[in-house]
């Protein structure tokens, strides 16, 4: 074994000693031993602690690869998200105000995807180990919400009624209005006699919607969400924002950058998150790649009362992105890429100098691309806010508003 002394925590939450070495779960300024096998450090132990560790508040920490940062101090882990993107922008030249972290709490988690898998002597449900195929139960798991911790059980059954013996089921749980909605995928095809096992387990487990590889398997209740005042069922496993506390901060921001708007683009619109809570004041232009989810979105306009004008269009914005003149109808827009980030449809914004635009991001990185794109075309940013919804994670999702500058 060597010894080391941890520099700094990389984005994915390791420890980083010279070398570099990674160290899971170590923090900087600690010294710790371990076992070097290429770039990651093994059996480590802490020999001088951090005043910034914490002990985990999860027993199944040590064991599950769920979280990553369990064993740092709220403060720590805030300022650490908060230095991600602070980095992030000060690689594109961009400085910007970064406004104090808002963080989901405790067991509030109202999405995760579970790992379910068949045994010899029955079947295993929870999340991944760190960096491996082995399925670790988490029984006293305190990210989950508690009223989806009883999808855990359902993903036992889900196991053993259609899982193969080679590999596990990915079993993406939500909670909606009428209960639990699983969406499954990694299983055995669906034949008449799983058909028929699905939907007495979804019987007994009192599920609302049970999908099995994206063909919907029983529908018991709807399983709705709620964007604004607008009711909305979304197609099984679609995107919904991971927590109602992280979805309600950014949607604060969104409205309060966007004030006073009267006609709103929402782009990668999903199935409503923005869309609806701006639609009580102006006039939305919704527009998404998906079919399912913009379909819903367009359903639940349409059965919603109170609103402005909610319009929707399907269109991949990476092959097809709004050009400038599609967008010069709009005084503003509020744009949700994934990870990737949308170059190209950022650019058409900047063309169209459309005066108020809200960038909602789950990658600093390239959120700080997309940026730089704007503050090079007269935008000036406002101030950033690092949104924590994955609490104890890597994860780190922003929201910030660009103002474009009177000449």
């Amino acid at each position: 074994m060597t010894t080391h002394r941890i520099r700094r925590l990389g984005i994915r939450g390791d420890g980083i000693a010279d070398g570099p070495l990674f160290a899971p779960r170590t923090l900087p300024g600690e010294e710790v031993s371990g076992t070097p096998e290429g770039q990651v450090l093994h059996d480590i132990r802490i020999l001088a602690s951090s005043p910034d560790r914490v002990r985990p508040p999860c027993r199944h920490f040590t064991a599950c690869g769920g979280c990553q940062v369990q064993h740092a101090s709220e403060d720590f882990v805030a300022g650490w998200k908060r230095d991600i993107v602070v980095t992030a922008l000060g690689a594109q030249g961009i400085s910007a105000e970064v406004a104090p972290v808002l963080t989901s709490p405790p067991a509030s988690r109202r999405r995760a995807t579970l790992a379910a898998r068949r045994t010899k002597s029955g079947a295993l449900a929870g999340f991944h180990a760190r960096a491996s195929e082995q399925v670790i139960e988490v029984p006293d798991c305190r990210l989950l919400h508690p009223d989806l911790m009883a999808a855990l059980p359902v993903a036992r059954d889900l196991a053993l009624a259609g899982a193969s013996r080679k590999g596990a089921l990915a079993v993406a749980a939500t909670l909606s209005l009428g209960g639990l909605d699983l969406s499954v995928t990694g299983g055995k095809p669906l034949d008449g006699p799983l058909r028929l096992a699905l939907a007495d387990l979804a019987a007994r487990h009192d599920l609302a919607r049970l999908a099995w590889q994206e063909e919907v398997v029983v529908t018991r209740r709807p399983p709705e969400q709620v964007f604004g005042t607008v009711r909305v069922v979304p197609p099984p496993g679609a995107f919904l924002q991971a927590t109602a506390e992280g979805e309600a901060a950014l949607c604060t921001e969104v409205e309060m950058f966007l004030s006073g708007a009267r006609r709103v683009v929402d782009l990668f619109a999903g199935c409503g998150t923005f869309t609806f809570p701006l639609a009580r004041h102006a006039a939305v232009h919704a527009v998404e790649g998906s079919n399912g989810m913009i379909a819903a979105l367009d359903r639940g306009a349409r059965h919603a009362a109170g609103l402005r004008p909610v319009t929707t269009e399907r269109r991949d914005l990476f092959r097809r992105p709004l050009v400038a003149g599609e967008l010069a109808r709009f005084d503003a827009a509020v744009i949700d890429p994934p990870r990737a980030g949308a170059e190209a449809q950022i650019a058409e914004l900047a063309r169209a100098r459309v005066p108020r635009i809200v960038h909602v991001s789950c990658n600093p990185v390239t959120f700080a691309r997309d940026a730089a794109t704007l503050v090079a075309e007269g935008y000036a940013p406002g101030p950033v806010r690092v949104v924590d919804q994955f609490r104890w994670s890597a994860h780190v999702e922003l929201v910030a508003g660009f103002s474009l500058k009177i000449a």
